[in-house]
């Protein structure tokens, strides 16, 4: 077994993903020592029951003498938790998050942030529809791409801290790529935050249609409004603080997407199936391109596994 990256951690927050980083720290040798801490009581016990990992009894008990710690905590409690974990760290430690808007998070850890320790935000781009203790998994970022955005003005020795966070994520299996904050929340806008607003609105809206009944909405659910709902079953907390803390480039986008979709309602309405076609067929180049690229199997039905007729 190769030497872990760090010698110990601390997670503050055991949802989907700090669950999953002491699963897959743990797995793959990738610290020493974990420490996990959660603000609420009902996760404490539930992680504790899982037997994750060392469950600390306040968030500065966790973070002292840890050399990194991260915390997964939704994007608008990252400056109080910040905030609360800063004091304790001990110095030249990495004080880093799992948010998916990165602008936010990084006025807030670098607010809380007093010169001795390094702030690198970062954002897994993996994740389920699940929730809790219980959804993390160890192999969650094999494969999946891990962004850091490091803040200026960093303490000296930056560079190593950054290095060796990246080591860090690598040994979960993670592809790691820097970026700039305002670009990443940018990217993320239209692959990520502007699909999950789509998906929670045409939910709502099939719950909504005076002309249906819900019970026939669930059970005559196709493909596509299937995929939808997973999508929309993701943590409410979660996304709302997204939305809120990401709105320039989620606005940005959503009004490209409403200028998009009004042409193809004209084309619908005025009968234009050459628009249609050419439109709907430039959507399939991105789709293979998506697969190509690696980031989503091309097998039937998306690769899953559906139960036969006689099952």
């Amino acid at each position: 077994m190769t030497e872990p990256v760090f010698s110990r951690i601390a997670i503050v927050g055991v949802g989907l993903i700090g669950s999953s980083i002491d699963r897959a720290a743990r797995e793959y040798g990738a610290a020493g020592e974990i420490v996990l801490y959660d603000a609420s009581p009902d996760v404490r016990a539930r992680a504790e029951a899982l037997q994750l990992g060392e469950m600390a009894p306040s968030l500065e008990a966790a973070v002292a003498g840890a050399d990194c710690v991260v915390l997964c905590v939704p994007v608008g409690a990252l400056g109080a938790a910040a905030a609360g974990a800063v004091p304790a760290m001990k110095d030249g430690a990495i004080l880093t998050d799992v948010g998916s808007v990165k602008g936010e998070a990084a006025r807030a850890l670098a607010a809380a942030a007093d010169g001795r320790i390094h702030v690198i935000p970062g954002h897994p781009i993996a994740g389920t529809e699940q929730s809790g203790p219980e959804a993390g998994f160890a192999t969650l970022f094999q494969g999946a791409w891990h962004i850091l955005t490091p803040v200026e003005g960093a303490v000296p020795g930056a560079a190593e801290a950054l290095e060796q966070l990246t080591a860090f994520w690598r040994a979960l299996g993670a592809k790691v790529e820097t970026m700039d904050a305002a670009r990443h929340d940018r990217v993320l806008a239209i692959t990520s935050h502007l699909p999950h607003l789509i998906a929670f609105n045409i939910v709502a809206t099939a719950f909504d249609m005076e002309t249906v009944e819900q019970g026939e909405v669930v059970k005559y659910s196709a493909g596509g409004f299937r995929d939808f709902t997973r999508i929309a079953a993701s943590d409410p907390v979660m996304w709302r603080d997204v939305f809120l803390n990401n709105r320039d480039a989620v606005l940005e986008c959503l009004g490209r997407f409403s200028e998009d979709l009004a042409a193809l309602q004209r084309a619908i309405r005025w009968g234009d199936g050459d628009m249609l076609m050419r439109e709907f067929t430039r959507a399939r180049t991105i789709r293979k391109a998506i697969i190509d690229a690696g980031q989503d199997s091309g097998a039937v039905n998306f690769g899953r596994n559906v139960p036969s007729a006689e099952e």
